[in-house]
């Protein structure tokens, strides 16, 4: 395992599978199949072995592992680099669990260009993959910004009616963030003489260059989030875009933001994320709060559920930038149980577009009693989302919050709050769909999810509740890669920073001094 480039092999096998699908020949139908059984085929083996590596992973060491690395620009100290540790390690799972489920879920709704579909699929598998698992900046940004470009295909193709439109705000609003970015991985170069991100973690630079820097990458990971006011793209992506391609997006790509503020911000800018901090929750907190209430007056089940997640993601910003193990486990347990919660939430509304062909609300209703088993799982998922104890939704947000409560006790009440609208837009949510009038005698006629539907379903909530009821399996491999980024981030601010923090809030809880007049 030392020696093998496993890292290699499950990030560019998927090209493999893409080779494949570029050589089928025949009939439409011959290649629809054909090209449906080698994508997943592909998609499943790249996914065992994301598992064979896990296994394989040492939870004790806050280390990288699997270390590859290559001369990639020798003369300018740029590498093929790739390695994981126990923040990254997750999120390479989550992306391979989630790209054979996309393939499953588009068995039947995708029926033409299937073959192209596919090919898109896997090269943004490659590129998610690449994403996580990079060690050097440069590369890291060549997989963050090549992203953008299947899943841009996927909305504008097989979206919508409004797809076109869709898709280039995607592409214009995360590619016009990212510019900024590139700017800041050259200066830290040209700073530190190398774009090797673990060098750069240890090695952050200092004075109002680490403000200016920490500002450019910030506008990038805000936008992918994405966090308020930057959000308004994903709404429509998800609206317009197919059911796989919304349950990608809300997966993983959301979490590019919040893995790149735990890469880059925290490490590489602590002095400047400190500072920052208050920005971060005051801009989370609006979030929180301001796209619940959005959500409680959606007609669009798609959107509805698209609100909610910016909404679920100001919880991870909320943890990350509190600096505090509590808060940073909380942000990474939230992003995967965001990933796996909105996921199989998107394909619910999936399972009865396909059926009905519309995603109003109004247009549903009563379905519990010709749809027990999908009542059954979308009651269940809908639960996960308000963050039900016992599932993985409670975990995230109660970690995130302990953490935010140690630094603002304001911050955390209003934080909770969202907790409460959320809680009341998703069971409004689940009463008009599930238990309405049901004046629509077509979606009365529904049939029940099938055998397909049923094994898709079935492991989101195998995870869900695992990850609900025993999450130090995932929380003691991500441990000790947290603290390490706690110890790099408090070893990056100086004394003076600290003193100055310290007397803040020690002047802040300060009571007047009473006036002395006299000789009273």
């Amino acid at each position: 395992m030392i020696d093998f480039p496993i890292l290699t092999l499950m990030t560019f096998l998927p090209l493999l599978g893409v080779l494949f699908l570029l050589s089928i020949r025949g009939s439409e139908e011959t290649v629809r199949n054909n090209s449906l059984w080698t994508a997943l085929y592909t998609s499943l083996f790249t996914f065992g072995i994301s598992v064979y590596m896990s296994l394989h992973f040492d939870s004790s060491s806050s280390d990288f592992q699997f270390v590859e690395k290559y001369e990639w620009f020798p003369s300018l100290g740029i590498s093929y680099k790739l390695g994981v540790d126990g923040i990254s390690l997750f999120f390479v799972l989550l992306s391979t669990f989630l790209v054979p489920v996309c393939i499953l879920a588009s068995w039947k709704s995708i029926k033409k260009r299937t073959k192209e579909y596919m090919i898109a699929f896997l090269i943004l598998e490659t590129f998610m993959i690449g994403m996580f698992t990079a060690l050097d900046a440069v590369l890291f940004y060549v997989f963050f910004e090549a992203v953008l470009i299947p899943m841009f295909l996927i909305i504008g193709i097989w979206g919508g009616k409004r797809r076109v439109y869709s898709a280039y705000k995607f592409f214009l609003f995360t590619l016009t963030g990212s510019v900024l970015m590139l700017v800041a991985i050259l200066t830290l170069y040209m700073q530190v003489g190398t774009t090797d991100i673990p060098t750069l973690m240890e090695n952050p630079v200092s004075g109002d260059l680490q403000m200016w820097l920490w500002l450019a990458v910030f506008a990038s990971f805000a936008v992918k989030m994405p966090m308020w006011p930057v959000h308004t793209w994903l709404p429509d992506a998800h609206v317009e875009a197919p059911t796989a391609g919304s349950v990608i997006l809300a997966g993983v790509l959301l979490k590019m933001g919040g893995y790149g503020f735990l890469r880059f911000s925290l490490p590489m800018f602590p002095e400047a994320s400190l500072y920052f901090a208050d920005f971060v929750f005051f801009l989370s907190v609006v979030a929180i709060i301001y796209t619940s209430l959005i959500a409680l007056v959606q007609t669009d089940m798609k959107k509805l559920i698209a609100y909610s997640s910016v909404a679920h993601m100001g919880f991870v910003t909320l943890g990350i930038f509190t600096a505090t193990i509590q808060g940073v486990e909380g942000g990474i347990f939230q992003m995967l149980s965001h990933g796996l919660i909105s996921a199989a939430l998107f394909l619910c509304v999936g399972v009865v577009y396909d059926r009905l062909h519309t995603r109003e609300i109004a247009k549903y209703g009563g379905i519990v009693n010709n749809m027990p088993k999908y009542a059954t799982i979308f009651m269940f998922l809908m639960m996960a989302s308000v963050g039900l104890p016992g599932t993985s939704g409670f975990v995230g947000e109660f970690l995130s919050l302990l953490g935010l409560y140690q630094i603002s006790t304001v911050y955390t009440v209003f934080a909770g709050l969202g907790v409460i609208l959320g809680a009341a837009y998703m069971l409004l949510l689940y009463k008009k769909v599930v238990f309405g009038a049901g004046k629509n005698s077509d979606a009365l006629k529904m049939k029940d999810i099938d055998s397909r539907e049923y094994a898709i379903f079935i492991p989101f909530v195998l995870l869900i509740l695992w990850l609900g009821i025993s999450p130090s399996y995932v929380l003691s491999r991500i441990e000790p890669s947290a603290n390490k980024l706690i110890e790099l981030y408090q070893n990056g601010i100086s004394d003076v920073v600290i003193e100055e923090a310290t007397s803040n809030i020690k002047e802040f809880g300060k009571l007047p001094e009473p006036e002395v007049k006299g000789n009273d």
